[in-house]
């Protein structure tokens, strides 16, 4: 989850989200179409496109690419427990009382509009509803990172069980 401070910038101004880094504009209103990239690259059965939905009353919405182990989004990967506990942790400082719900999510849901309204307080924009279509965007973004069989070689078993969650 990211909180865009860039100055007169809103969710309605296409133009000037587009202008964005890639780094915020993936993490403020276009991590689904990185999901979606990710999984249309990389996509096996273990990996899942999930919504972290905020519980009612709150905003900070994300879209993340998860399996068992870890979490990608446009940070790169992260154990999934320690992602989880942070978002918590980094939310509740800026919205006292924060939590979420984590909303698997099919992946053909990531690209459309009316696909995503069948639940209940998700919105997303098709990838061409940007200023420009943001699929080339985010497929040239995740050559920044290595594919995920990389992961599990920096990620020891000991080191999982030692960042579990209590």
């Amino acid at each position: 989850m990211y909180r865009l401070r860039t100055p007169n910038c809103s969710k309605h101004d296409l133009a000037k989200r587009w202008a964005l880094p890639d780094r915020v504009f993936f993490a403020c209103g276009a991590c689904h179409i990185l999901a979606f990239a990710f999984l249309e690259r990389y996509g096996t059965p273990a990996m899942t496109a999930v919504w972290l939905k905020p519980d009612p009353g709150h905003t900070g919405n994300h879209i993340v690419v998860t399996t068992a182990d870890w979490v990608f989004d446009y940070h790169g990967y992260a154990d999934r427990d320690r992602f989880i506990a942070h978002t918590l942790k980094r939310a509740r400082h800026w919205w006292p009382g924060w939590g979420m719900t984590l909303v698997p999510l099919p992946t053909p849901v990531l690209v459309s509009g009316a696909a995503s309204r069948t639940y209940e307080g998700l919105w997303l924009r098709e990838p061409t509803q940007f200023h420009h279509d943001a699929l080339p965007r985010a497929r040239a973004f995740l050559d920044r990172f290595p594919p995920p069989s990389a992961y599990p070689s920096w990620l020891s078993a000991t080191n999982r069980s030692s960042q579990r969650m209590s």
